[in-house]
């Protein structure tokens, strides 16, 4: 056997072995040419912080939301770049597994993949990061790019430069599978995938809404064969809600999105062909409004949603967040200084009472095309008239414009709820 020809053989062994080890390849793909000894350290207990199915999530925050994410059960979390290098070591001291991003450009936020110079750069950086974290003990999986093809006629481009680049980290490091994750395309594009990255071994699919309970046999039925890792998914993505007449997406409360994550995680659970499931996104996000998408709130509040995300991981919580069943606003337009009236119908896991928060934000004007920054909304100076836990009675802003009505409830343990309710002002 040839020199080459016997590094891609130990390369492939070591990968065989760390698939098996992190429950991604069943014992009978295992290379059989392994040596005894080798194989059966490969079918070794698989650590706590590594199930057969990896249970996390996507991962945005600091070293206090990575501790309550270990507490609330997880065994697993995902980051999206380099910048996020801190969370293997943070992990490793709470006994997670990380799938560590690394970030590769994305054409639609001018990154060109026909710039030898700028490819070349962007190489050499992937290259420095995996030599010098490759034996790291939290290290579980590489994710090599995110929605690299958004916004993209033709994907191939894209997903062929993340092959090339997952190529390059599996002959730096064959102990740990590469990822690539692409957002939910039409099934023209989902049969693109089946034959066009070999130097990938898990596909990862960002999904949201009922999407994630179809999104498997539309890749087998695609041609795709890869093992899939759910690595983003959520409710109804702002794209995807109704919308107020004006353009306004309505956004589901947080017990909408607890149910949602609690029926979502048990039915991923049984899918063998999953191999991790990561709910978007364990930490605080604008995105579309302050809430839509955060599982926490920005002071790290837990809600309904990181309850039902425990109770999957096998911790269920012995004080729930509140409830929300019901919210209302007298109308969806109002004149400038008319007054508004909203309600809240919610209610506390023991029957104590609970608090209200409700303040009045600008609409988001959204991101560019060309960009993934979203401008901060403004807080409006409303003249109150009346607040207590149910209800609201405000005069409506001066300024003509689209806005919203936060609804954030809170128990006793500081466990929250939220809502909101967009309104037109004449």
């Amino acid at each position: 056997m040839g020199a080459g020809r016997a590094v891609a053989s130990r390369r492939r062994r070591a990968l065989a072995k760390a698939l098996f080890a992190v429950g991604l390849l069943a014992p009978g793909l295992i290379n059989p040419g392994l040596a005894a000894g080798a194989e059966r350290s490969a079918r070794g207990p698989a650590p706590a912080s590594a199930p057969s199915q990896w249970q996390g999530a996507a991962f945005e925050g600091d070293r206090d939301a990575l501790a309550k994410l270990a507490a609330a059960g997880a065994k697993v979390v995902r980051v999206y770049s380099e910048s996020h290098a801190w969370v293997l070591d943070e992990a490793q001291r709470l006994g997670l597994k990380v799938v560590m991003g690394l970030w590769v450009g994305h054409p639609r936020l001018g990154f060109r993949l026909d710039d030898p110079e700028a490819v070349g750069r962007q190489e050499q950086g992937i290259r420095q990061f995996v030599l010098r974290y490759r034996a790291h003990p939290a290290l579980l999986a590489w994710g090599v790019g995110n929605e690299v093809e958004l916004a993209q006629a033709d994907p191939l481009p894209a997903w062929r430069e993340v092959d090339r680049l997952a190529g390059i980290v599996k002959a730096l490091d064959a102990a740990h599978p590469t990822m690539m994750t692409v957002s939910d395309h039409s099934d023209e594009d989902l049969r693109l995938l089946a034959g066009c990255c070999p130097q990938v071994d898990l596909l990862g699919v960002n999904v949201y809404a009922g999407g994630v309970f179809a999104i498997l046999p539309r890749l087998r039925a695609a041609g795709v064969s890869k093992p899939v890792v759910i690595a983003e998914f959520g409710p109804l993505g702002q794209w995807q809600a109704g919308h107020k007449p004006w353009g306004a997406p309505i956004e589901p409360t947080s017990t909408e999105k607890a149910v949602y994550f609690r029926d979502a995680l048990a039915f991923l659970a049984r899918q063998p062909e999953v191999k991790g499931a990561f709910p978007f996104l364990w930490g605080a996000k604008l995105e579309q409004t302050e809430t839509w998408h955060g599982l926490l709130l920005g002071d790290g509040s837990l809600t309904g949603m990181t309850d039902a995300l425990s109770a999957a991981w096998g911790k269920p919580v012995a004080a729930p967040a509140p409830v929300i069943r019901g919210i209302g606003i007298a109308a969806d337009e109002f004149a400038r200084g008319q007054e508004i009236s909203a309600g809240v119908d919610a209610v506390s896991f023991d029957g104590s009472p609970l608090r209200t928060e409700w303040k009045v934000l600008t609409e988001s004007v959204g991101r560019r095309p060309d960009s993934d920054h979203e401008p901060p909304l403004e807080r409006m100076a409303v003249r109150v008239l009346h607040e207590d836990a149910a209800s609201v009675r405000f005069i409506a802003p001066e300024r003509p414009g689209v806005y919203r009505l936060y609804i954030t409830l809170r128990d006793r343990n500081g466990k929250a709820a939220t809502a909101n309710l967009p309104f037109l002002v004449r």
